[in-house]
């Protein structure tokens, strides 16, 4: 039992690291909700009905009332109603967007006093979503600005073995190295055994916590480093963390906004390549081989990354956050962390800033392959944003769409990002 219960705590663990949610729990009463299409997608103009049932103990729920909302992401009401099911189903009708964007119904019923609540989204023109931020004009000088900088700063890594975390084929350690302002820390896993090996950075989501690191990829032959982005190390009490996010880093994603050179993911960008330093330091690394990887705010990291440093090959984002943050301004869904949304400060400011670390940018001057994937449901990172950041990638590129996602994956889709990731760096 107690491997057992080892087991599933490492998973939930691993999966926080990915910047992804759980699926969710299975419940008394099941709403099934699709688009009439079974791509989910649609031209502009074109009509979309939801289909939706309604299950108890998989059998249909009758003589039962539907609820519904229509909106697009994020987004008030544009419809709503109420509709009798007939055999546990009923079909709304929810209209057309004469726009390219997302189109998402919200269905509710209400069974002995408790409310089941479930939504699905139509996309249209979805390869015509367009950014609405624009790019500043000293954009790349601004970077290099920062780039020069840090490489001024020498890496001064430092590597402390956890020998409780450590098999018979791979060492583990907690790593920390000079950043632009204080350090950045991380935890390293690399093969025991002698030889020269590929690397993959693993950029975290949101969030303050602690890391574990990965081995099972070193155990099959990698460099990884997973690393945190807040100046703090890695492997502390969960306390100390919890403290840190209710207190001093509590909405760290806004801090100094209104500060283009302040702007608290400057530091964080930076640190990613400070990593990318660090792991050409290390004698095992084949020195030419290593991908970035991440999901949500990884995502946003891993593709900014790969943007700033042409010494990453390749990468993997799931729904990348930081997405065409000025997407509120313009009426539509803009991305995580919904920068000018409702009552947030719009000033001048605060707009010019987030035009130097909006994804879209970075997206734009990419040169590596790279494999993306997310789903049209993801409530966290609005499609519409990353389809923004997507659609305006020059590189060779390949998005894996799994519609009925939210901001979760299924195994299946970390097994084809992982087999990609890898093939690429082994030269497969």
């Amino acid at each position: 039992m107690k491997r057992i219960f080892n087991l599933l705590f490492l998973f939930v663990i691993i999966s926080f690291q990915v910047g992804a949610q759980l699926p969710p729990v299975k419940q008394l009463i099941t709403i099934l909700i699709s688009p009439d299409h079974a791509d989910w997608q649609y031209k502009t103009g074109e009509n979309v009905n939801f289909n939706v049932t309604v299950l108890q103990n998989d059998f249909p729920v009758e003589n039962s009332t539907l609820s519904y909302e229509i909106k697009p992401e994020k987004m008030d009401d544009i419809k709503s109603g109420e509709v009798q099911l007939k055999n546990g189903t009923a079909t709304i009708k929810a209209g057309t967007m004469k726009k390219p964007g997302f189109l998402r119904c919200f269905v509710r019923v209400t069974m002995n006093g408790k409310t089941y609540e479930k939504y699905a989204t139509a996309g249209f023109d979805v390869e015509k979503i367009e950014p609405t931020t624009s790019l500043p004009s000293d954009f790349t000088e601004f970077w290099e600005n920062w780039k020069s900088k840090l490489a001024e700063i020498p890496v001064e890594p430092v590597l402390t073995l956890m020998p409780e975390r450590c098999t018979d084929k791979v060492n583990v350690y907690q790593v920390s190295m000079r950043n632009i302002d204080g350090k950045i820390y991380g935890i390293l896993c690399m093969p025991k055994k002698e030889g020269k090996y590929p690397a993959i950075l693993r950029v975290p989501g949101a969030g303050v916590r602690p890391y574990t690191g990965d081995p099972e990829t070193a155990k099959e032959g990698f460099i990884s480093l997973y690393i945190g982005i807040h100046g703090i190390p890695v492997n502390l009490p969960q306390e100390v963390y919890d403290d840190l996010a209710a207190g001093a880093l509590k909405n760290y994603s806004k801090a100094s906004i209104d500060d283009k050179n302040n702007y608290y993911y400057k530091r964080v960008f930076l640190g990613c390549i400070r990593a990318v330093d660090f792991i050409f330091t290390l004698p095992e690394f084949d020195g030419v081989n290593i991908g970035v990887t991440g999901g949500s705010q990884g995502g946003a990291l891993s593709i900014v990354t790969a943007s700033l440093d042409p010494r990453i090959k390749y990468l993997v984002a799931f729904y990348p956050a930081l997405s065409d943050l000025t997407g509120f301004l313009e009426g539509r869904a803009g991305g995580w962390p919904y920068l000018f949304r409702g009552d947030e400060i719009k000033s001048k400011e605060r707009i010019e800033t987030s035009k130097y670390y909006d994804v879209v940018n970075f997206a734009r001057f990419l040169k590596v392959d790279g494999w993306y994937s997310w789903g049209f449901n993801d409530n966290a990172c609005p499609p519409t944003s990353t389809f923004a950041a997507y659609n305006v990638i020059p590189a060779k590129k390949e998005l894996h769409i799994f519609q009925d996602t939210q901001h979760w994956t299924y195994p299946e889709q970390q097994e084809m990002a992982k087999e990609w990731l890898q093939g690429k760096l082994l030269n497969k």
